[in-house]
C-alpha cells in the first residue's frame, strides 16, 4: 500500500494570510471536501480544556473548522464525552459550563455544543469490533448517531498513553464513563468506603444488580455481577466509586486504537492535530505546564495513525525547550531527536498504539509529509 498522505503547515503568517486562512487552506488541500456534508449531522470532536488549564486549544480554530463545514452543507455541532474522574466535565452541566467558560459557545464558535454520552456519561452504543482486546465499543451516543466525525487534537504530552494526539482523542475522548473505565483499568472500579454515604444511586442506576448498600451503610460490589460498565463511577456525586488504574501504558495504547477503530469504522473521517503549546501533559488537569518543545505547526490527514506518528515524529526531531519538564540539570543540548514522551514520562510506550492500529487496519505507519 502507498504511504498515507499527511499535510502539514508551519506557523509562520504573512499580514496578508492569518494561522485560520492557513487552516482553512490546509485542510482543503487535503481533501476534506470530498467528504459529502450536505445535510450530515457532523460531529466536531474535540477537547474543550479543563477550567484552569490554558494549553487548550484556541476555540477560534474549530470557528473556523465549523464555517467551512457547514458551507458545505453540514449540520455541525462540537462534542465531548464525560469525563471518568470527578471533576468539572463529569457531567453534562458542569461540562457545557466549563466548555463555555473556555471559549467554546454558540458566540464565540456559532455552534451548539453536545454532550456526547448524555447527563451522567451513561447514553452510549455498543459498536461491535471484534477485535483482539475489544470485543464491542462503548462510544458516546452523540458521536456513534452522527454522519460525519471531525477531530481537532491538540497534541501533547500524556502520562498513561506518552502523547495524546487523534487516537486518544478518537479512542479516550469518545468512549462513555464506562468505556474510559474499560480503557483505564483491569476493569471493575472499588468502592472508597470513607466517602460513601449509602444514597443508593449507584444502586438504582446498576444494570446488573451487582452493587448494594448494606447495613453498614456502604455500597458493596459483587464482583461475579460486576461487568466493569462503570455507571456507579458516572453516578457518584461524592467519589467513592473509583477506577482501579491497573492497566499499563502498552495495553491501554491498544485498547484506545480499537476504540478508535470503533469511532471511525462506519463513517467518513477527517482528522486535524495542533503541534502548539505541547504541554507534557494532559490538557484534563486544571494547570498546564511549560511547552517541552517550540511550537511546530498544524498537520491534517483521513489516516489518524499516519497522523499521529507524523507529529510524534516532528516532536521528537524538534529541540527541547531549556527549562521544560524533561529538561533537567540544563540537558536541553542532549535532547535533539530524543523521544520526548518517553523522558517526560518513562514508563509509557505510545509505539504501541500506532503499531497496533496499523495492525488492526485503523491506519498506516507509512506516511508522505506534504508542505502546505
Amino acid at each position: 500500500m502507498p504511504p498515507s498522505k499527511v499535510y502539514f503547515t508551519d506557523l509562520r503568517v504573512k499580514p496578508s494570510q492569518s494561522l485560520l486562512k492557513k487552516l482553512e487552506t490546509l485542510v482543503m488541500r487535503a481533501g476534506i471536501e470530498q467528504i459529502d456534508f450536505d445535510r450530515k449531522l457532523t460531529a466536531v470532536k474535540i477537547h474543550f480544556g479543563e477550567p484552569g488549564n490554558l494549553a487548550y486549544l484556541r476555540p477560534n480554530f474549530a470557528a473556523r473548522i465549523v464555517k467551512l463545514i457547514r458551507n458545505k452543507g453540514a449540520v455541525p455541532f462540537l462534542t465531548d464525552c464525560n469525563t471518568l474522574y470527578y471533576g468539572k466535565r463529569a457531567n453534562a452541566p458542569n461540562h457545557i459550563e466549563a466548555a463555555f467558560e473556555n471559549g467554546y459557545n454558540p458566540l464565540v464558535t456559532e455552534c451548539p455544543v453536545i454532550i456526547a454520552d448524555g447527563l451522567r456519561g451513561s447514553e452510549y452504543r455498543e459498536i461491535e469490533t471484534n477485535l483482539e482486546l475489544c470485543k464491542t465499543a462503548k462510544i458516546g451516543s452523540a458521536i456513534a448517531d452522527a454522519d460525519v466525525l471531525i477531530s481537532m487534537n491538540h497534541f501533547k504530552g500524556h502520562e498513561l498513553t506518552g502523547f495524546g494526539g487523534a487516537l486518544k482523542n478518537l479512542g479516550m475522548g469518545c468512549a462513555s464513563v464506562g468505556g474510559k473505565l474499560f480503557l483505564h483499568s483491569g476493569s471493575s472500579p472499588k468502592i472508597y468506603e470513607k466517602n460513601c454515604t449509602g444514597c443508593r444511586v449507584c444502586e438504582k442506576y446498576c444494570a446488573h444488580d451487582a452493587i448494594k448498600v448494606g447495613p453498614d451503610r456502604i455500597a458493596h460490589i459483587d464482583y461475579k455481577k460486576c461487568v466493569g460498565c462503570g455507571q456507579c463511577v458516572a453516578v457518584c456525586q461524592y467519589d467513592a466509586s473509583r477506577v482501579v488504574w491497573s492497566n499499563t501504558s502498552e495495553t491501554a495504547c491498544k485498547r484506545i486504537a480499537e476504540y478508535a477503530y470503533a469511532v471511525v469504522k462506519d463513517k467518513p473521517s477527517f482528522h486535524i492535530s495542533f503541534i502548539i503549546d505541547v504541554s507534557p501533559n494532559c490538557d484534563c488537569w486544571d494547570m498546564n505546564d511549560y511547552p517541552i518543545v517550540p511550537d511546530i505547526g498544524i498537520a491534517a490527514s483521513f489516516d489518524p495513525v499516519a497522523l499521529d506518528k507524523a507529529c510524534a515524529d516532528m516532536v521528537v526531531a524538534a529541540p527541547a525547550l531549556p527549562g521544560s519538564a524533561i529538561c533537567k540539570d540544563h540537558t536541553h543540548g542532549n535532547m535533539q531527536g530524543a523521544d520526548k514522551f518517553r523522558a517526560a514520562h518513562p514508563d509509557t510506550y505510545w509505539q504501541s498504539g500506532l503499531e497496533h492500529g496499523e495492525k488492526i487496519g485503523l491506519g498506516s505507519l507509512a506516511y508522505e509529509l506534504i508542505n502546505v
